[in-house]
C-alpha cells in the first residue's frame, strides 16, 4: 500500500508552510506500509521554542484554509519543544533541534520511502546543522570577549 493522494497533498501543503515559516530539514516519509493509522509523518524541526509554535500554526492555518483540513489532535503545545499534528492521513512532528537530534526519527522510518517535498522544504536540509555552527562560533566569540 502507499500513501493516498489526499496523504500526498497535505504532506506537499505541510511541508511548503513549514518551508514558509523558516523550518530546518523537512522531510516526509510514506508510513502506510508499516503503521495502519497513518499514511505518512513530515518532520520538521527549529531553533527555538518560538518558532516551532510558529511553523505549527501556519502548518494549521493553511492545511485549514487550503485543503479544508483540520487536526484531530494537536500534543505539545505546553513546552512547544515537540509538537505533533495528527490529521489521521498524515502525523506531522514539528521538534526543537534538540529534540530532532535526541529522538532521530529519521533512523526510525530510514526504510521507509521519502515522499517528494517542494523546492523550498528540499532546500532546508542540512539548515539545523548549519545554525547549530554558526551558533556554536557566536557562542565562542562571545566567551574569546568576555576573557
Amino acid at each position: 500500500m502507499t500513501a493516498t493522494d489526499r496523504s500526498i497533498e497535505l504532506i506537499q501543503a505541510a511541508a511548503q508552510a513549514a518551508a514558509d515559516k523558516l523550518a530546518h530539514d523537512i522531510i516526509a516519509y510514506d508510513v502506510s506500509d508499516v503503521l495502519s493509522i497513518t499514511d505518512a509523518f513530515l518532520l520538521a524541526s527549529a531553533p527555538n521554542d518560538r518558532q516551532v509554535k510558529s511553523i505549527v500554526d501556519e502548518i494549521e492555518e493553511r492545511l485549514g484554509k487550503e485543503l479544508g483540513a483540520k487536526p484531530v489532535r494537536r500534543e505539545g503545545d505546553r513546552d512547544a519543544r515537540w509538537i505533533l499534528l495528527d490529521y489521521v492521513d498524515i502525523v506531522v512532528h514539528v521538534q526543537h533541534s534538540e529534540e530532532r537530534v535526541f529522538y532521530a526519527l529519521e533512523r526510525l522510518w530510514k526504510d521507509c520511502p521519502e515522499l517528494d517535498l517542494p523546492a523550498e522544504a528540499k532546500a532546508t536540509r542540512g539548515k539545523a546543522a548549519e545554525h547549530a555552527k554558526l551558533q556554536a562560533e557566536e557562542d565562542a566569540s562571545e566567551f574569546g570577549e568576555v576573557r
